[in-house]
């Protein structure tokens, strides 16, 4: 029997819904999601494996002009992502108009992969909407599939995975069978944390933070994790901490709970706060925490 396997890659705008997308085709909540833009950092893989299929999903972060060093690291992540891809996803929004970038923009109009062009959150809108929509993004991106989806409500996500399958190409598995993502277990407890930050904290708070989990031992009925939050700044620092711990408290009771589901068993966690000035554009710093890898 043949054996298809291939690398899926989803670009898109900040908040077009990439994460909850990846997130319905695995089954499992790999990608971190919340109402902010730039929620997704890294570039993360996650794989869905069938008896004769492999697919290997990509989120990337939002496209964005890149501020400080950090979002330049984030936009090589989505550079990366035309690379290697053998199905290209574009996902937009309803009443998006053009993608943030001119230069990606011609990379997908020009691509000469497969381009499956998603307008997601259709759930939000009217029929004439709708039909708008769709023509003013089939006239722009005409070497482009169409589908309208709602990523959240389910809404034709079914026909958009079937139709990946029928596009990738022959090929054995790159991953083992068993296997969900590429990530490290220490990862995702950092995610974790982080979309609890990004859920409580307004302003610069958020996207000044960066966990380390520097410590995560699992023995037979338990894992002890201890995190550190970075932030930028001592005001930052107790922005986050809150009153006599309490804002902290919420983070981690919170994070624990998701850990626990993701993981299935009892998590003890322990989280502490550190000033790393500047650390955003600090190409050392940002090479420790997994953003330059040049």
């Amino acid at each position: 029997m043949s054996h298809k396997a291939g690398f899926v890659n989803i670009i898109g705008n900040p908040n077009v819904g990439k994460s909850t997308l990846m997130n319905a085709f695995i089954g499992e909540k790999l990608s971190i999601i919340t109402s902010k833009a730039q929620t997704t950092r890294h570039r993360i893989l996650g794989i869905v494996n069938g008896e004769d299929f492999q697919m290997i999903l990509s989120d990337t972060p939002g496209i964005i002009k890149p501020a400080y060093q950090l979002q330049e690291s984030m936009m090589d992540f989505v550079k990366s992502a035309f690379e290697d891809a053998d199905v290209l996803i574009y996902m937009v929004e309803i009443g998006e108009k053009e993608l943030k970038d001119d230069a990606f923009f011609n990379k997908i109009t020009n691509s000469k992969i497969p381009v499956l062009l998603l307008l997601n959150k259709i759930d939000t809108s009217n029929q004439e909407q709708l039909e708008e929509q769709a023509e003013l993004w089939q006239q722009k991106v005409p070497n482009a599939e169409f589908f309208p989806i709602s990523a959240l409500e389910g809404f034709n996500v079914q026909n958009v995975f079937n139709r990946i399958i029928e596009l990738l190409p022959e090929s054995p598995a790159f991953y083992p069978k068993d296997q969900l993502t590429d990530k490290p277990e220490r990862f995702f407890v950092n995610e974790a944390i982080r979309e609890k930050i990004l859920m409580h904290y307004k302003k610069e708070i958020p996207y000044a933070v960066e966990v380390d989990t520097e410590e995560f031992f699992e023995e037979d009925n338990i894992i002890r994790m201890r995190s550190v939050i970075m932030v930028e700044r001592e005001t930052q620092k107790g922005i986050l901490i809150g009153h006599k711990g309490s804002a902290l408290k919420r983070v981690g009771v919170e994070a624990r709970k998701d850990l626990e589901k993701f993981f299935g068993k009892q998590v003890h966690l322990e989280l502490y706060v550190k000033v790393n000035k500047n650390w955003r554009s600090n190409q050392k710093q940002l090479r420790r925490f997994g953003y330059n890898k040049k």
